[in-house]
C-alpha cells in the first residue's frame, strides 16, 4: 500500500506492523479492541474465537500502528485448524514487532514456551502478560520472571484488555521500536476489515455465547447479502450459519426456533451499536460440513 499524508507528518514518525500472537484464548482479541477502542474482532472465552488475520489500526501524532490479531497457535487436527495456524505464523513473519500474549490467569503453559523459543531469535519481540485484572500481584511475578528468563532480550508487560490497565507504556514500547515511516492508512481507520466481515463475526460470537459447549466452533458464518439503505437509516443482512450435523442444527435453531431467535436478536442489537443504524438481520441454518470443504474456507478467508 502506498504511503498517505506524508507531508503531514512529523519528521520521526513511526509506522509499521505488530503481530499479536500467543495460545488460544490468552486475550489477544480482547486487548487488540482496547487498544483500537473500537469492537473490531470478536470475543468470546473459549479457544479458537478468532480464526482469521484481523488488523486493528492506531493513529497517534508520532506513529501509525498496525496491530494484527491472529489465530491462537496450537497443535493443528483438522484443514480448519491447519489454516488457522498458517495464517499465525504468516502474520507473524510478515511483523515488525512481535507480542506475545500470555494469559496471567492460567500461568505459562508449554505453549507460551514452544512460541517463546519460536521468537527468541527475533529483534523486537515484547511480552504482553494480559488479564492481571484476574489475578494478584503474588501470582503475577513469578509469570512475568518466567518469561523474562524465556526471552532476556524483550520487555515484559502487564496489562489488562478489559480495564486497559498499562496499555500506554504497552504502546510507547512499541512505538520505540518500529521503523521510521509515513502513514499507511487514513488517521480515523481503525481496521481492514469490511462491514460483511464484521457482521458475520458478530454473528458468530452470539453463536458461541448461546450454545457454550453444545456446538464446539463446529458453526460458521457466511454473509450473503449486505445492503445499506441510508434513506431508511437501515442496513439488511442476510446470512448463512453453517453447521455439520443435523443434530447439530437442531441444537442451534432450538425448540420452536427460540434459539436461534435470541442470537439473532442479541447479534442485530450489538451491531446496531457498532453501525448507528437500524439492522434486519435475517439467519438460516445449512447443513454442510464446512470444515473441510477448501471453496468454503476461501469464503472465509482461510
Amino acid at each position: 500500500m502506498a504511503p498517505l499524508y506524508a507531508d503531514r507528518l512529523p519528521a520521526e514518525h513511526r509506522t509499521g506492523f505488530v503481530t499479536l500472537v500467543g495460545r488460544p484464548n490468552v486475550g489477544k482479541s480482547t486487548l487488540l479492541n482496547r487498544l483500537t477502542g473500537a469492537k473490531i474482532a470478536a470475543v468470546a472465552d473459549k479457544p479458537q474465537t478468532t480464526r482469521n488475520r484481523i488488523v486493528g489500526i492506531v493513529s497517534r501524532p508520532d506513529a501509525q500502528i498496525v496491530f494484527v490479531d491472529t489465530p491462537g497457535i496450537h497443535a493443528p487436527r483438522s484443514p480448519l485448524n491447519v489454516r488457522m495456524v498458517e495464517v499465525a505464523r504468516q502474520a507473524l513473519g510478515d511483523a515488525d514487532v512481535a507480542i506475545l500474549v500470555v494469559d496471567a490467569a492460567s500461568g505459562v503453559r508449554e505453549g507460551d514456551r514452544e512460541i517463546a523459543a519460536d521468537l527468541a531469535a527475533r529483534p523486537a519481540v515484547i511480552v504482553a502478560v494480559t488479564k492481571i485484572d484476574l489475578v494478584g500481584r503474588a501470582a503475577l511475578l513469578p509469570i512475568c520472571a518466567r518469561m523474562a528468563e524465556l526471552l532476556p532480550e524483550a520487555e515484559v508487560v502487564p496489562v489488562s484488555g478489559r480495564t486497559g490497565d498499562n496499555l500506554e507504556r504497552l504502546l510507547a514500547l512499541v512505538v520505540a521500536r518500529l521503523p521510521a515511516g509515513p502513514a499507511l492508512y487514513p488517521p480515523d481507520q481503525v481496521s481492514e476489515q469490511s462491514e460483511r466481515f464484521l457482521a458475520a463475526e458478530i454473528v458468530r460470537e452470539k453463536i458461541i455465547e448461546q450454545t457454550r459447549d453444545e456446538l464446539p466452533y463446529k458453526t460458521a458464518v457466511l454473509v450473503d447479502a449486505f445492503r445499506e439503505e441510508p434513506a431508511r437509516n437501515l442496513v439488511v443482512i442476510q446470512a448463512t450459519v453453517l453447521v455439520e450435523r443435523p443434530t447439530q442444527k437442531g441444537i442451534l435453531i432450538g425448540e420452536q426456533g427460540r434459539r436461534i431467535r435470541a442470537i439473532g436478536q442479541a447479534a442485530r442489537l450489538e451491531l446496531e451499536a457498532i453501525f448507528g443504524c437500524r439492522i434486519y438481520l435475517e439467519l438460516h441454518v445449512k447443513v454442510a460440513e464446512w470444515s473441510k470443504d477448501p471453496r468454503v474456507l476461501r469464503e472465509l478467508g482461510l
